[in-house]
């Protein structure tokens, strides 16, 4: 008997039989380890960090400037102009991290002139994230997601630059159904979300349209221009449009952007996010 199970044995491993081995080994290759690595001045995008950190269970790590930008709103601004003046970046205070434990990695970060904050630069000056899966997330006055990817995907052409999530700084209260949504429509959470549809086509804004736009931006404190044009959707949770608003720059040009606005079943307008 004991032979004969011994072969047995022998055989249905030949033959790839022990499966159950096989496929928990598989499993444990491809999982991947998430690391959450961001910058924070104000304490906006470390609540989105913690979020997302929560929801996955991943490993987080924050960077710090060695001299800390802890002076008012103006004097980080002046501070800012003046490094990128001098193409200086601020020199990041130690990190102790092993990179190599992650294949994907969510990046974090508040928009600083259009881009990641400088801390952010650094670390991105400092470290080769090729072959990784980089995932932004910002927070914002007004936008600055896709102008910065745009960037970290000059930065870091040889990793993969996934889609990100951003959130302006007046709508943080959103921001965790927010990123639940985002992590379950990218496969990074387990869970059904509502489909969303796409925006109709462009038309041209009427009076009530108008009205709506200036309600959602008309206490920003830069303006955005006027509207011409406008899509819609319509969701469960609200309907959401999409105007192109048009402005004149210092040289008398004509610029546009793109506005996003929603508004909640019964709640009041809120643009969420500029394009430019």
């Amino acid at each position: 008997m004991k032979k004969g199970f011994t072969l047995l044995a022998a055989i249905l491993t030949l033959f790839g039989c022990n499966t159950q081995k096989k496929s928990d080994s598989d499993a444990e290759t491809k999982k991947s380890k998430y690391l959450v690595v961001y910058y924070s001045q104000t304490g906006a995008t470390q609540s989105v960090a913690q979020e997302i950190s929560q929801l996955l269970g991943a490993d987080t790590l924050r960077i710090d400037a060695a001299q800390p930008y802890n002076g008012t709103y103006d004097a980080t601004i002046e501070r800012c102009k003046k490094e990128m003046a001098n193409n200086e970046l601020p020199q990041l205070k130690a990190i102790d991290v092993d990179w190599t434990k992650y294949d994907t990695i969510f990046i974090g970060y508040p928009i600083w002139f259009g881009t990641y904050a400088l801390p952010v630069a650094t670390l991105l000056d400092e470290v080769d994230f090729a072959g990784k899966k980089l995932v932004p997330f910002c927070t914002y006055g007004s936008g600055g997601l896709y102008s910065s990817v745009k960037d970290l995907k000059q930065t870091q052409p040889k990793a993969k630059i996934l889609n990100g999530y951003g959130v302006r700084n007046a709508r943080l209260a959103k921001a965790p159904a927010e990123v639940k949504r985002f992590l379950i429509e990218n496969d990074y959470l387990a869970g059904e979300v509502e489909t969303l549809p796409e925006y109709s086509a462009q038309q041209p804004v009427t009076e009530e349209e108008v009205a709506l736009f200036n309600a959602a931006c008309g206490d920003y404190k830069y303006p955005l221009g006027t509207p011409v044009t406008v899509g819609k959707r319509v969701t469960s949770q609200s309907t959401d449009y999409r105007f192109i608003a048009q402005s004149t720059d210092v040289q008398g040009n004509t610029t546009e952007a793109t506005i996003y606005v929603t508004v909640e079943n019964g709640g009041k307008p809120e643009f969420t996010e500029v394009v430019r």
